[in-house]
């Protein structure tokens, strides 16, 4: 027993690690700023594209950096109107899922950032990390930006 005890007295406590951040409740300041950001979500799971107009600006952008399995980089970048009618029913089932995002808020400025994966038909597709700017127009706000990395290595459910 003495022995046992010495040895506890010789342990350096360590702190928890965090606990994962939830989503933000709705009526919050981040909740206004997810609400765009998970009708995206909405209109990827419902292949509805047109879901999306009234949550983005019209001269936004959707920029992708893709990586290939053979190590090699592409950047994409499409108006966030080709985003919008490219979104259309009787396709493949779409899921993207974003795991515990950061939320900036700075006036009428903000952004979301966090890794997400996405899924063809229930099978994960590839992943990467997420990053959407958002305005505050009018009291409401409105995607301008969605930026995203894509690769088919490494990701986790």
């Amino acid at each position: 027993m003495p022995l046992i005890l010495a040895l506890l007295a010789q342990i350096t406590p360590v702190q928890p690690m965090p606990k994962g951040t939830g989503l933000p409740p709705p009526a919050s300041e981040e909740g206004q700023v997810m609400a765009p950001v998970n009708a995206v979500f909405a209109a990827i799971a419902a292949s509805d594209g047109e879901r999306l107009r009234p949550m983005v600006r019209a001269d936004g952008n959707l920029t992708v950096a893709t990586e290939a399995t053979d190590g090699t980089r592409k950047i994409v970048h499409r108006s966030m109107n080709e985003f919008i009618t490219g979104l259309k029913p009787g396709g493949p089932r779409l899921e993207e899922r974003l795991y515990n995002p950061a939320i900036e808020i700075d006036g009428d400025v903000a952004f979301v950032w966090g890794r997400y994966t996405f899924y063809i038909d229930g099978k994960l597709h590839h992943c990467g990390f997420d990053l959407f700017d958002l305005v505050r127009e009018d009291g409401a706000w409105k995607i301008a930006n969605i930026t995203y990395s894509s690769r088919t290595t490494g990701c986790e459910a």
